[in-house]
């Protein structure tokens, strides 16, 4: 005489709570489109599981990791090995959209900004080269910089 351990409906209800029954976990980050931008979706993920408690308890903790994957570039370079030299630099841009977060900046407004700023001062640079009649090709890498510092100073 087979013994009947539990109903269909108690092994539907067991086997719908286990989530490797499930060709597709239901992670916390399945809700996250993979086609946004990397900065954007890396963020999100990084809200996420904060909010689940993964998360540094200081800055302090950002900070450290953030030694470390230099590190870790630093040496992936030595190697010259490029696979994981694109691999270190991912895991040190994700540590610093981390540390964005933390800080409570967002890192796409924070690059965009950047950019913008990087943009201003080189074209400083071609305008006053093109004022003593150079281009960027015919001005050294000293002469530059030099200008690259006066922009800063003027603000851009």
């Amino acid at each position: 005489m087979a013994k009947k351990l539990t109903s269909n409906k108690t092994d539907r209800r067991i086997k719908s709570k286990n989530p490797l029954h499930h060709k597709k976990s239901r992670s916390l980050l399945n809700g996250i489109p993979e086609d946004l931008p990397s900065l954007s979706r890396a963020s999100r993920i990084t809200r996420m599981v904060s909010s689940a408690g993964f998360d540094w308890p200081d800055l302090a903790g950002v900070l450290a990791k953030m030694d470390e994957e230099t590190k870790e570039l630093r040496e992936a370079l030595s190697s010259g090995d490029r696979k994981r030299i694109r691999e270190e630099i991912g895991d040190l841009l994700f540590v610093l959209v981390n540390l964005a977060r933390f800080l409570k900046i967002d890192p796409e407004d924070a690059l965009r900004k950047t950019i913008e700023k990087f943009i201003s001062r080189f074209k400083y640079i071609e305008e006053s080269l093109l004022k003593k009649g150079k281009s960027i090709h015919q001005s050294s890498l000293a002469e530059m910089d030099c200008l690259w510092e006066e922009a800063k100073v003027k603000g851009g």
